[in-house]
This record gives structure tokens, sequence and C-alpha cells, in this order.
């Protein structure tokens, strides 16, 4: 996993960033509300619809075996986001805390831990995931568990290059002559001034978690059949596409690729915001 960078946003258009974060509300929206939105049950299936184009009945076409492909799309988008919110979550509770006891203590505890981190660095993300895997077998609680490490090391390197510079403000020193210790000054005090800014990363770092978590799962590694999770959607579309049928692969990537970008570019503004009022 490479860490990214934070570019300033400044010349960054308001109405892009309005779209994107309109559309990333209507997709959310219509995860949560799937089973009302949906006109039929993702594992529904009717062979005498298979691979029917767009319809009255199906608006967006069925697959091969004449699943609705707009009803697992809507049921598949709770997995989508889910999923690498977990990931996420899992990287920034030992990431953080990685990042922040290196930035801390510094000496062979920042040593260590960056040693750590950069052999992870060269160690590809996706091969370490693959591995993980291969040792406790696929599905899609293996695979967050396994990208959650894989992300650790970009969270701990940028929080402990944010918390360097925090661990300088004079509100530091001021709470060390009062005699307060370490761990309580980082937990009460570091950490939540550094929130604002590790949130706007994380934001920015959830359309990359999207895509490698739809990538594991368009390898087989991931969620497995009968789950309409958006990369398995793409893997099982693929045979279609050789009968002349491009929707069952095309419906569920286009959804992936419109949610990463528009992910991209309000995690971007949200970095700059959030990072600009610490």
């Amino acid at each position: 996993m490479t860490a990214l960078t934070l570019a300033p946003v400044g010349a960054r258009r308001p109405l892009g960033i309005i779209a994107a974060g309109g559309f990333l509300g209507l997709v959310v929206l219509a995860a949560v509300l799937a089973p009302l939105l949906a006109p039929y049950a993702p594992d529904a299936i009717d062979l005498s619809a298979s691979l029917a184009g767009t319809t009255g009945a199906h608006p967006l076409g069925t697959d091969s075996s004449g699943q609705d492909l707009l009803s697992r799309v809507l049921f598949g988008a709770r997995t989508s986001l889910i999923a690498p919110l977990l990931l996420l979550a899992i990287a920034a509770l030992l990431g953080v805390t990685l990042g922040t006891v290196a930035a801390w203590r510094g000496g062979w505890a920042d040593a260590l831990v960056s040693r750590v981190t950069d052999v992870m660095y060269a160690f590809p993300g996706l091969l370490f995931t693959v591995l993980i895997i291969a040792v406790f077998g696929a599905g899609m609680t293996t695979s967050v568990l396994a990208l959650g490490l894989a992300y650790t090391p970009t969270v701990a390197k940028y929080t402990r290059s944010v918390a360097l510079a925090e661990t300088r403000k004079p509100y530091v020193d001021a709470y060390r002559v009062q005699g307060m210790g370490g761990a309580r000054i980082c937990t009460f005090h570091l950490v939540p001034n550094l929130a604002r800014t590790i949130v706007g990363y994380l934001v920015v770092l959830f359309g990359e978690a999207l895509m490698s978590l739809a990538t594991l799962s368009y390898l087989g590694f991931g969620a497995q059949p009968p789950s309409s999770d958006w990369g398995l959607m793409v893997q099982e579309g693929q045979a279609a596409v050789v009968q002349g049928a491009l929707l069952p692969a095309l419906v569920p990537g286009t959804a992936i690729a419109a949610v990463v970008v528009s992910f991209n570019v309000v995690g971007v503004w949200a970095a700059d915001r959030l990072g600009s009022r610490r």
C-alpha cells in the first residue's frame, strides 16, 4: 500500500464536490432503503429472464441466472460500503496507536515502528492479503481483517508525521510540567487534537479500500456467492460478455467506479478542510 498525497483543493469547483457528496448521500440512502427500493429479492432467480436487457420489469437488465441487476446493486451497496468502513476502523485503531507511540516515545520505539512499516511497504499489500487468505480461507471477514492489517502501515506513517509536529506545541509541554503522564496526554489531548486530520485522511483512503475489497471479490478471495457484492458481480458478469450481454459486468463496475471517484473528490476536499482547522 502506498501513502496518498493530499493535494490542495483550492482549485476544485465547489459544484463538483457538491455533486460527488450528493451522489454518495444517495448511495448510502439506497443501501439503507434497499429492501424498500429493490423490486426483487437480490437472490431471486428467473431463468426465463436470463440476460434480459433493460425492460420495464428489469430497468438495468438481469444476469445469467435471471437475477435483477438493480436489486443486486442496491443490496450490494451495503457490503461495498460497510466492509471498507470496518477495514479502515481496524487500520485506524492499530495505525493511530503505532504512529502516536512512535512520535511520542521517539528513539528505539520510533525506529522500530518506522522499520516495520518500511518493510510492509516493500511487500505488496494485495500479495500480503492473499497470503493471509490462503492461510485462513477466503471470505469477506478474512479479507477485511487482512486488508485492515495491510493498511495499518499507511495510517501509522501518516499519524506519526502529524503527531511529531503536534508534540512540539506549547500545550504538550504545559501538560508535562503539570506532571501529567505521557499515556494520558496522548489519549486525552494529543490524539483528539489530531482527530480531524486523521479522519480526513481516512475519508481519502475509503475509495481505495473499497476498490481493494472489490478486487479481492473479483479474484474470488473476498465475498462468495450468492452475495451481491459489486466486485463479485463484475466477476460473475464477465462470462456473459462473450454472449454479447454487457450489463451484468457493466452495471456493478460503473457503480464501483462512480463511488470510488466520488469518495476521492470528497475525501481530498475533507482532508484539506479538516486539516486546515487544526
